[in-house]
């Protein structure tokens, strides 16, 4: 049988494991966005010619944006098995934290 300590130390790491993923999925999605508005943009700067004060990003920019975020099945694939690495670890977390009876995350004093 293991520590308290032990579990704790193991269950923080199970934790870091899936924020870690979690940050991973967030890039993904980030870089998909950003993607897509950087082609919005690209393509629409030729055709246009604005001042230094006015707004460049139309509702013709917008529905081209939503268009490109389109383009993120391209990587279907390794958003959809991120997401369900994340589930896996929540379940792994939540059932290593009910058969050791550790429901309640321990409290660190902040001095």
């Amino acid at each position: 049988m293991r520590s308290h300590n032990e579990q704790r130390a193991r269950l923080a790491r199970m934790e870091a494991a899936r924020a870690e993923t979690g940050r991973h999925l967030a890039v993904i999605e980030r870089q998909i966005e950003t993607h897509a508005e950087r082609m919005t943009t690209s393509r629409r700067v030729k055709a246009r010619q604005f001042g230094r004060g006015t707004a460049t990003w139309t509702r013709a920019d917008e529905r081209d944006s939503q268009d490109n975020l389109a383009a993120r099945f391209e990587r279907r694939g390794e958003i959809d098995a991120l997401s369900r690495k994340l589930a896996r670890q929540a379940g792994a977390i939540a059932a290593f934290r009910v058969r050791h009876r550790l429901n309640e995350p321990e409290r660190e004093a902040v001095s």
